[in-house]
């Protein structure tokens, strides 16, 4: 008799945030990707966009500048805790550590920061989120080795300090790290995922006006859903 599967542990689902980069999006739109390594956990040898979990030390970071009221608020839809403050620190860490690219404005760092931020802190800059668009979430599936509830954000690569091409300060968490033309980018091995959110994508790079709703991309123990978050902050501006 074959035993019952066991319920999904929903604790195991964990907070994340993934950075879009978008370079060039008037003429020819570019996004930055890496190869997650082949012994990895999740999504093993796949392209992907920057992004991880969040670390609890984020909720402690400093902003200089906070994240667009809309997106806010819609980042807080479908939510059990506001996570409006902490996402976005989370995408400019994971973006600095995966790439060694910094989304930030000039500043001196209050007090000691924590040890993942060390490095950022030493280059004399202050995250901030201002520059950042809720773009996408996404559950991950049951049954995965790891799950995650993740918001995609895009940002514009001119918001971007320093060399767009300098990723000498990255770690080794992904590899081939390059600006992937959107007209190539399913070429290469990506997660079901990415190429449906890069869908979504290429019309925003055609007319990067705030969108009229966010895409979530529900998956629970129960059924799979396609939702649309809005919002309704009055008078907010994305």
């Amino acid at each position: 008799m074959t035993a019952p599967t066991p319920p999904v542990d929903k604790t195991a689902l964990r907070d994340a945030a993934t950075v879009i980069v978008l370079r060039d999006a008037a003429t020819e739109p570019r996004v930055l990707m890496g190869q997650r390594g082949s012994a990895a956990a999740f999504m093993p040898s796949k392209f992907v966009f920057p992004g991880g979990a969040v670390d609890a030390e984020d909720a402690d970071v400093p902003l200089a500048r906070p994240l667009p009221d809309l997106c806010a608020e819609r980042l807080r839809e479908d939510c059990a805790r506001d996570l409006s403050r902490v996402l976005p620190v989370t995408a400019i860490r994971e973006l600095w550590e995966e790439t060694g690219l910094i989304l930030g404005t000039p500043g001196t760092w209050p007090g000691t920061p924590a040890p993942d931020w060390r490095d950022y802190a030493r280059r004399g800059h202050l995250p901030s989120a201002h520059a950042l668009r809720f773009f996408f979430r996404a559950i991950t599936p049951p049954g995965r080795p790891r799950r995650f509830d993740a918001r995609f954000f895009v940002v514009d690569a001119s918001e971007i300090t320093g060399d767009l091409d300098d990723f000498s300060a990255a770690s080794d968490e992904l590899s081939h790290l390059q600006w992937v033309p959107l007209s190539r980018v399913r070429e290469i091995d990506l997660p079901f995922i990415t190429e449906v959110v890069l869908a979504e994508l290429a019309d925003y790079a055609r007319n990067p006006a705030p969108p009229a709703s966010v895409p979530f991309f529900r998956n629970d123990d129960e059924e799979s859903l396609f939702l649309r978050l809005r919002g309704h902050a009055p008078g907010a501006a994305d």
